[in-house]
C-alpha cells in the first residue's frame, strides 16, 4: 500500500505540461533576462538599431528602429515571463510614451539580481520585501529631486525643449533634435494643455530630407478634390459622411431580372439614377459648400456636386474622417433626412497645396484653433516611418509634462540618485532585507553602465566616477555622452520629465516581482483538432 501511494500521480490531461519550484523559476529568469538583453544595446543616445523582418519574399516588410515597445511588439515570444515584460514595455507606451527600453532592462536586472540572491537561499519573499522597502526609498528620492517651474513660462518652455531634446537624442532624429524639440513643442503648446494628440495629425511624405519637415498650423488631407469642382472656397460649412455614394449603376446581386426590351434596361437605370439625385438633393439642403465623404463618390453624384457648385471630397480613411470631425467641429452623418438635427464642421478656407509632388487639401481656420498637422520629410519609407515613432514619443512625454511639469535630470544622474537612497537605507536595515535592496541599488546602477557601454566608453570607470560624485552630494551629476565623461545635467540641459521616470521604477519593479512570485507554470493542453464531417 504504501509503495503505490509514493507512485507519482499525474492529475493534468494529456500533452498538458507543468514546470515546478526551480525549473519554474529558471525558465522564467532566462525568458525575462533573453528580451532585457536584446533591447539593451538600443538604450541610450548612442543606442543601436534593430532591423525587424516580417513576412518572407518581395511581401515582407522592413522596419528600422530603436523604440524598444516597438522592437518587442514586433517578436513573437513563447516564454511567459517574457510575456509579462513584452506587456508592461507596451504599457509604458501608452502611459507616458517614453522609456520603454528602460523599463524593460531595469526589470531584466533586477530579476539578474534576484537570481543572485535565491543561488544564496534567500527565500523569494524576503526578497520582495525589501525591493518594496527599496522601491518606496527610491520613489520619495525622486520626488524630493523634481523639479517644477511651471509657474515661470519662460523656463518651463527651456524644461520642454530639453525634455524633447533629451527624448529624440537617443533616436534617430538626433542629428536634428533642435529642429524636431522646437517644432514639437510649438505643436503640444498649440493644445493649451487639453493633452488632446488627436488633434495633431502626422502626415509622412517621401522626398527632401528630415530637415525639411515642418509643423503646419491647419488641418491637411491626404486626398483629392473632384473633378470640375471649386478648388478654393472660404467661410466654408463642412458636411461629413459615411454614405454609400456609388449606387447610379444597377447592382442587383443574387436576384435575376427579365425584361423584353433594352429600354427597359435604360428606365431601371433612370430609376437609380434618380434616387441617386434625390440623395444628393437631400444632402445639398443642409446648406453647405464641401461635402466630405469615407466611401466612394461615383461620377454622377460628382456632377450634381460640380453644378451645384459643392466641393466633393471622397474616400477619406477612416482615421482623416475621425480626426476632421474633431478638428472641424461638424459629426459625422449617414442619413439626411433632418437637416436641422446634424452639426456642421466650420472653416475659414479650403485650398489645394503641393508637398513634393503631391496635391493634399488644406483646412485653415478651423473651429478647434489648436489642430495643427506635422508634415514629415525623409529619402525612405523607413526613415519617415523611424521618424514618425521618435515625434510621437517626443509628443507623448511632452504632452504629459504640460499636465504633470514636475522635471528630473537624466543621463543616468536619476537612477544614481536613488540607487544612493536605497543603498543608504540597505546600510541601516538589519536582516537579509538588506541583501534584496542593495541588489535594487546595483540594478538602477546598470543603467548608466549600460548606457556607458552603448557608446564605447569605459563604463566601470565612468559609474565609479558618477558614484563618487554623488556620494560628494553633486546631487545633479549624470554621464555626458558627447564627450565620454561625467558632467552637471543643469549646464548640459539633459532633462526627463518626472512621470516618465516614476512609470519606469514602478513598472519595472512590480513586474520583476510578479515574476519572482512564480514557483510553478502549467501549459494547458493543447485543443485537439477534430475533423469536420458538416463542412458547409
Amino acid at each position: 500500500m504504501a509503495s503505490l501511494s509514493m507512485a507519482p500521480v499525474n492529475i493534468f490531461k494529456h500533452g498538458a505540461d507543468e514546470e515546478k519550484a526551480e525549473t519554474a523559476r529558471l525558465s522564467s529568469f532566462v525568458g525575462a533576462i533573453a528580451i532585457g538583453d536584446l533591447v539593451k544595446s538600443t538604450l541610450g543616445p548612442k543606442g543601436m538599431d534593430k532591423i525587424l523582418l516580417s513576412g518572407a519574399g518581395k511581401s515582407g516588410t522592413v522596419t528600422v528602429t530603436n523604440d524598444g515597445a516597438t522592437i518587442l511588439k514586433a517578436i513573437g515570444v513563447d516564454n511567459p515571463a517574457a510575456k509579462v515584460l513584452v506587456d508592461m514595455s507596451k504599457v509604458q507606451d501608452d502611459e507616458v510614451g517614453d522609456g520603454t527600453t528602460s523599463v524593460t532592462v531595469l526589470a531584466a536586472e533586477l530579476l539578474r539580481e534576484a537570481e543572485l540572491l535565491i543561488a544564496r537561499k534567500i527565500h523569494p519573499q524576503i526578497i520582495i520585501s525589501g525591493w518594496r522597502k527599496a522601491t518606496q526609498a527610491a520613489r520619495e528620492a525622486l520626488k524630493e529631486a523634481a523639479a517644477d517651474h511651471s509657474n515661470d513660462e519662460a523656463r518651463f518652455q527651456e524644461d520642454l525643449l530639453n525634455i524633447a531634446r533629451t527624448t529624440l537624442s537617443s533616436k534617430l532624429l538626433t542629428h536634428h533634435k533642435d529642429h524636431f524639440s522646437k517644432l514639437a513643442v510649438d505643436a503640444v503648446m498649440r493644445l493649451k494643455g487639453s493633452g488632446n494628440l488627436e488633434a495633431i495629425h502626422v502626415i509622412k511624405k517621401l522626398g527632401g530630407s528630415l530637415t525639411d519637415s515642418y509643423l503646419d498650423e491647419g488641418f491637411l488631407l491626404d486626398k483629392k478634390i473632384g473633378v470640375n469642382q471649386p478648388k478654393r472656397l472660404e467661410n466654408v460649412k463642412i458636411l461629413i459622411a459615411n454614405t454609400g455614394m456609388d449606387t447610379d449603376k444597377i447592382k442587383i446581386f443574387g436576384s435575376r431580372v427579365r425584361v423584353d426590351s433594352t429600354a427597359k434596361v435604360a428606365e431601371i437605370e433612370m430609376a437609380e439614377k434618380q434616387k441617386m439625385k434625390e440623395k444628393v438633393d437631400r444632402i445639398l439642403k443642409h446648406g453647405i459648400n464641401c461635402f466630405i465623404n469615407r466611401q466612394l463618390i461615383y461620377n454622377y453624384p460628382e456632377q450634381l456636386f460640380a453644378q451645384a457648385g459643392v466641393m466633393a471630397i471622397e474616400h477619406a480613411d477612416f482615421a482623416g474622417v475621425e480626426r476632421l470631425a474633431l478638428v472641424t467641429g461638424g459629426e459625422i452623418t449617414s442619413t439626411f433626412d433632418h437637416p436641422e438635427l446634424v452639426k456642421l464642421g466650420q472653416c475659414k478656407l479650403i485650398e489645394e497645396v503641393m508637398i513634393g509632388e503631391d496635391t493634399l487639401i488644406h483646412f485653415s481656420g478651423v473651429a478647434m484653433g489648436e489642430a495643427c498637422t506635422v508634415v514629415l520629410r525623409g529619402a525612405t519609407q523607413q526613415i519617415l516611418d523611424e521618424a514618425e515613432r521618435s515625434l510621437h514619443d517626443a509628443l507623448c512625454v511632452l504632452a504629459q509634462t504640460v499636465k504633470e511639469p514636475r522635471t528630473v535630470y537624466g543621463g543616468g544622474c536619476s537612477e544614481m540618485l536613488m540607487a544612493k537612497v536605497v543603498s543608504d537605507l540597505a546600510n541601516r536595515t538589519p536582516g537579509k532585507e538588506a541583501a534584496a535592496m542593495e541588489s535594487f541599488a546595483k540594478a538602477l546602477r546598470m543603467l548608466p553602465t549600460i548606457i556607458a557601454d552603448n557608446a564605447g566608453y569605459d563604463s566601470a570607470d565612468l559609474v565609479a566616477q558618477l558614484r563618487a560624485a554623488h556620494q560628494d552630494n553633486k546631487t545633479t551629476f549624470g554621464l555626458n555622452m558627447s564627450e565620454g565623461t561625467v558632467g552637471d545635467m543643469v549646464e548640459l540641459g539633459i532633462t526627463e520629465s518626472f512621470q516618465v521616470k516614476r512609470q519606469m521604477l514602478l513598472s519595472a519593479s512590480e513586474a520583476a516581482e510578479m515574476i519572482l512570485r512564480v514557483d510553478n507554470i502549467i501549459k494547458a493542453a493543447p485543443r485537439k483538432r477534430v475533423p469536420d464531417h458538416h463542412p458547409c
